[in-house]
């Protein structure tokens, strides 16, 4: 079958094109991406006649002088041709439909659609239709069979079906194709085709060949193959005569097969390698125009199909030559060995008969005798498989002797098709940057992120690059020529980063615009070593990265210094940068079965360059891919994949991925997608664009952003208890942001974070209330477990009303921990205190000479302080042993209640209705504790209903004090060392900090001696021992308020404290002894007496109101909830 293969021509616009002949075959027309129709006398026709019908149009079909197309306004038009005036619209869809075709009589159309249905339409009476519903995705395309009882549909859902078109009825349904979710991302278009006349066989590309399914039975009869032909099949067609098949491919190659023996008659290939997407037979038979994706036409000439159709038997000697040179002279026992082995020119390979001393298939020979030279046709790298014939063209010549020349067998027998079954490796996934559309598209987004736009322009016009600020305040608008073709661009709020890729005559560029640079020269580019391309490039504060593909990570200073140069593991996919943090995508390995094996780098820049993540897998869903990488606006890396599976790294867990949000369940179709522009953990937002029908949005009209909500996929969130559960592990998931700002020396908003430790706390209460309800107590416990210490007592008062005892023994238990806990770690903790808050007051000592300071100067106080602890502790093991009376007794009387107004006591808070304190813990929300003349809850079960009025970890109205904020890192201080230190820090960076650490040194010291006002569970509190600085104050206070009569208490007790500090080591010893000496003789009297002695005054008589005031109440306080009380005060 020689053919010419006509030079291309443009037709149309890039993108999607498709072609057919009308029924005389004098004309072609062609539809595409520009929106028209062609009508063209022939390839070489400069001024063919043209109808617009739309923005964009998707597929066409002619028949009896009538024009079909399908448009993007969602509607089947209907032309008249060739006049091409509009004939009226035979159908809508909600969205465009993807292809439209005639049946055999062009009495009816069929249209298939991206809204997953299928309509056939009668061309005379538009109302009558029928509608196919049964696809789960956008369908691919439609075929009428030749008898107008069948129609035959693919769809995105991987599935090929054949209907019933009068019952509306699947008949049979295959699953041959890979699934996809949209039209535009679809691997093939799989255009189906039935065989011309009784439509005996429907033609279904599958991968690489053509799949035959025999009418009635519908079973798999035939598969059409060529070893050349590797790439997915795009669009099959059938000769007029229905005995030759024709099928375009992805990688450009062009195929015709003769069914009956299954050879490959004639190969083609696109001249620049692009997909063909169109392809029509003239209903001569003897020329096939086809086009591609990039819009142009091309045309196959000379085929000379013979309508006869070629038997079994050898054909008659007197059989023209010059028909397919006499081919197909073959039976049908060698088609079992030709099929999917056939080569350069397909005729089959027979023994050679003139040897009759071996029957076997040793040597084989083209049964014609005859070989042509395709050279022209083959490319080079095709060569090398058609070593048969090719070695055959120099021996044969142009006879039929057959004796004259034999093949060796053992060459092309070699079994070509794989032995190996078993998963198959995934194509890599080529490097992105994210944010940015794809590349080959004239007007795109090159990058959109939190700080703004940048978009790309190439086009017959101009060649150029935007840059948009979301807040104008950072820099004005810039417009760029684009001279050098810039590929990538990044965008912060120091610069902007470009990079174009290498050519013959340039190397590859790296262009950055600092526009925040205070000198004149705003600009430097820089040039990589030959044979380097940038593949992916980034930006963070003060450098930029250039990841390259000689598996290199190049880093630069935002000035131009080259900074660091790093291998890295593997080829790289993208690359993200945020502050002083790096991060690396790359492929760490091949994956398999359409799963990518990624790999992921955080490295963190600064004074402290460290590697945060070390070449860990990055988790995605199945067989999808990367499509966005960045961080949130707070620091957390985050990632999406093509599923729409939202994930964030979750540095509390080993920096393991969570996946937080899943687009696409907000998605009204399957064919819709968003796309991902930036993530905020606070407010939570994904901010992102939906896309109709697309993966990526237009450059125009602006596309609006839309906020998408966080939701954890864990199970059964429509229960309150799911409900609960999701909340908390969502608000601890995205608040861990926090504590690595402050570990890297930020700055971070306290209030922010105490409002979310609140928050999670008021969840923990919640869910504990409800498990309370359900009666699963063991389910209470472990939600105890994660409580604060405020919120555990809390609980035991719930458990307690709910008159469940033995749960609220547990929760003391529990409660024992954790003071337990807190004692042991809390030093730990304050040394990390202070080294964060040094680190931020940029001081210059060194850790060794701090640490000699901090121990040497202050070791005699910690031992005091050690030493009354264990004395106080052995004096309250027995207090849980005193009688309920002698408790009443003592409860009224409150001996240090004059500093109980203080607010600077934070952890004495009013809890609930007896104003129940946590003396071992500073609050988590980090807001400090109200004095006890702010109105307290009168019922604690106010605070289970109303979160908004009272929260578990906040239940007075502690936004009103005037006390220091408490910095949440450090739970509870335990020596006086931390207030001292701090206070010797008192740069103006360090202030607020040096305040909040000195809040809780005061609160440890006031604490052994200050007791929550009127709790009806604090009579043990009456025992605690008075310290040196308490006994110091009590004598010396008169003095300090007569020199500075106009301080308030905080400030009367820091003024104290300076002035103790001035005291020797041998006076502040001499006051704790003096302390020492009056416990022990109070620990002889009756412990109710001790009462009657304590420090009255105005403030006690205060304390006792108090305690009257809920004394009715605080009768109910049964041994158990006693027993319960000595827990709270246990360790200090």
């Amino acid at each position: 079958m020689p053919c010419e293969r006509k030079p291309m021509r443009y037709g149309h616009s890039e993108g999607h094109t498709e072609i057919c002949f009308d029924d005389s075959g004098k004309f072609f027309v062609t539809c595409g991406a520009d929106g028209d129709v062609r009508i063209w006398d022939g390839l070489d026709d400069d001024d063919p006649k043209f109808i617009t019908v739309g923005e964009k149009v998707y597929s066409l079909a002619l028949k009896k002088d009538k024009l079909v197309t399908a448009s993007s306004n969602n509607t089947v038009q209907i032309h008249t041709f060739p006049d091409g005036d509009p004939d009226g619209i035979l159908t809508r869809f909600t969205t465009n439909a993807t292809h439209v075709t005639f049946n055999r009589s062009g009495s009816r159309v069929a249209a298939g659609s991206s809204d997953f249905m299928v309509k056939v339409v009668e061309v005379s009476d538009s109302s009558q239709q029928k509608t196919l519903r049964g696809h789960e995705a956008p369908v691919l395309s439609v075929a009428f069979d030749p008898k107008d009882e069948l129609l035959a549909s693919a769809s995105c859902d991987g599935s090929v079906v054949v209907w019933n078109i009068e019952e509306q009825t699947q008949v049979i349904s295959w699953p041959l194709l890979q699934k996809t979710n949209d039209v535009s991302n679809a691997k093939s278009l799989c255009r189906l085709a039935w065989q011309p006349g009784a439509g005996k066989f429907l033609a279904v590309p599958v991968e690489s060949k053509v799949h035959l399914y025999e009418r009635e039975s519908w079973n798999h009869v035939s598969t059409l193959s060529d070893d050349l032909l590797t790439q997915l099949i795009n669009v099959v067609s059938w000769s007029p005569c229905g005995q030759f098949l024709a099928a375009g491919s992805v990688g450009g190659s062009l195929n015709v097969w003769d069914v009956n023996s299954k050879l490959c008659v004639e190969r083609q290939k696109h001249e620049k390698g692009f997909t063909v997407c169109g392809l029509a037979w003239h209903p001569s038979g003897s020329q096939i125009a086809y086009t591609d994706t990039e819009g142009r036409l091309g045309l196959l000439d000379g085929l000379g199909t013979s309508t006869s159709t070629t038997t079994e038997e050898a054909p008659a000697p007197n059989k023209p030559a010059k028909d397919y040179d006499d081919l197909f002279d073959d039976d049908d026992d060698d088609r079992l060995m030709d099929e999917g082995l056939s080569d350069t020119n397909s005729p089959v390979k027979k023994a050679v008969t003139g040897n009759d001393d071996d029957d076997d298939d040793d040597f084989l020979m083209p049964a014609t005798g005859r070989v042509r030279n395709r050279g022209a046709i083959l490319d080079d790298e095709n060569s090398l498989d058609t070593g048969s014939l090719r070695l055959g063209q120099d021996k044969f010549g142009d006879d039929d002797d057959t004796g004259s020349a034999v093949i060796p067998a053992a060459a092309p027998l070699a079994p070509l098709r794989p032995v190996y079954d078993g998963p198959m490796p995934t194509p890599p996934q080529k490097a992105f940057q994210p944010g940015s559309t794809p590349a080959h598209l004239t007007h795109r987004f090159m990058m959109w992120n939190s700080v703004g736009i940048i978009r790309g322009y190439n086009d017959e016009q101009d060649n150029a690059i935007d840059v948009e600020f979301h807040d104008s305040a950072v820099h004005h608008a810039m417009h760029l020529t684009n001279s050098l073709g810039h590929t990538m661009a990044d965008l912060s709020q120091e610069a902007v980063l470009l990079a174009c890729p290498s050519t013959d005559e340039l190397a590859s560029k790296l262009h950055c615009l600092h526009f925040s640079s205070w000198d004149t020269n705003k600009e430097w580019m820089v040039d990589l070593p030959n044979g380097e391309d940038v593949k992916a490039l980034c930006l963070g504060q003060g450098w930029a990265a250039v990841a390259t593909d000689a598996l290199m990570l190049r880093l630069f200073s935002i000035g131009g210094v080259q900074r660091e140069i790093i291998s890295l593991p593997g080829p790289v996919v993208c690359l993200a940068g945020h502050g002083e943090q790096l991060l690396i995508i790359y492929h760490r390995a091949t994956g398999f079965d359409g799963e990518q094996a990624l790999g992921v780098q955080l490295l963190q820049f600064g004074k402290r360059k460290r590697q945060l993540i070390n070449c860990e897998p990055l988790p995605l869903s199945r067989k999808s891919h990367l499509s966005w990488l960045g961080f949130t606006a707070e620091g957390t890396p985050c990632c999406v994949d093509s599923e729409g599976v939202v994930r964030m790294l979750n540095r509390s867990l080993g920096n393991t991925w969570t996946p937080v949000c899943n687009t696409r369940e907000t998605c009204k179709s399957k064919s819709d997608h968003y796309w991902v522009v930036g993530v905020h953990e606070n407010p939570q937002q994904l901010r992102c664009i939906p896309c109709k029908g697309s993966r990526y949005p237009p450059t125009l009209p602006r596309p609006a952003v839309a906020i998408l909500p966080f939701k954890l996929p864990l199970c059964q969130t429509t229960t309150e208890k799911g409900q609960m559960e999701e909340q908390f592990l969502r608000s601890s998931l995205f608040h861990n942001h926090y504590s690595f700002l402050s570990c890297s020396g930020y700055e971070i908003d306290e209030d922010g974070q105490s409002q979310s430790q609140k928050e999670q706390q008021e969840l923990l209460m919640k869910m504990f209330a409800l498990s309370c309800k359900l009666e699963r107590e063991f389910r209470c416990v472990e939600l105890a477990q994660m409580m604060t210490q405020n919120v555990v007592t809390l609980a035991i008062r719930y458990a307690s009303r709910s008159r469940r005892m033995a749960l609220a023994e547990r929760l003391s238990e529990i409660a024992l921990e954790k003071a337990n806990q807190t004692q042991e770690e809390g030093p730990e903790e304050e040394e990390e205190e202070l080294e964060y808050t040094r680190r931020t007051s940029r001081y210059g000592q060194s850790e060794v000479t701090r640490g000699r300071f901090s121990n040497g100067r202050h070791q005699e106080e910690e031992e005091e302080q050690e030493e009354e602890e264990e004395e106080v502790r052995g004096e309250e093991d027995g207090q849980e042993m005193e009688t309920e009376e002698s408790t009443e007794t003592r409860k009224r009387v409150n001996p240090f209640a004059k500093e109980a107004g203080s607010p600077v006591i934070p952890s004495l808070t009013p809890i609930a209705k007896v104003g129940r304190a946590n003396p071992f813990k500073v609050l988590g929300s980090g807001k400090p504790s109200s004095s006890s003349g702010q109105p307290r809850v009168t019922n604690i079960l106010d605070n289970m209903t109303s979160s908004k009025k009272l929260s578990p970890l906040s239940v007075s109205a502690g936004k009103g004090s005037k006390g220091p904020v408490l910095k949440p890192l450090a739970p509870k201080p335990k020596s006086k060392t931390q207030s001292t230190l701090l206070q010797m820090t008192g740069s103006k960076a360090a202030n607020k900090k040096t305040q909040e650490n000195i809040q809780p040194a005061a609160d440890q010291q006031k604490q052994p001696d200050v007791p929550p006002p009127a709790s009806p569970l604090d009579n043990t509190e009456n025992k605690r021992p008075k310290t040196g600085f308490q006994l110091w104050l009590e004598e010396n206070r008169k003095s300090i308020t007569a020199d500075q009569p106009d301080l308030e208490e905080t400030d009367i007790i820091k003024e104290a404290m300076g002035r103790f500090r001035t005291l020797t080591a041998e006076e502040r010893l001499s006051w704790t002894e003096r302390a020492k000496g009056q416990t022990g003789d109070a620990a002889d009297l009756k412990k109710r007496k001790r009462a009657e002695g304590g420090g009255g005054g105005a403030e006690n008589e205060n304390g006792e109101a108090e305690a009257d005031e809920n004394s009715a109440k605080k009768k109910k306080s049964l041994d158990p909830s006693s027993k319960l009380a000595a827990f709270a005060f246990t360790k200090n």
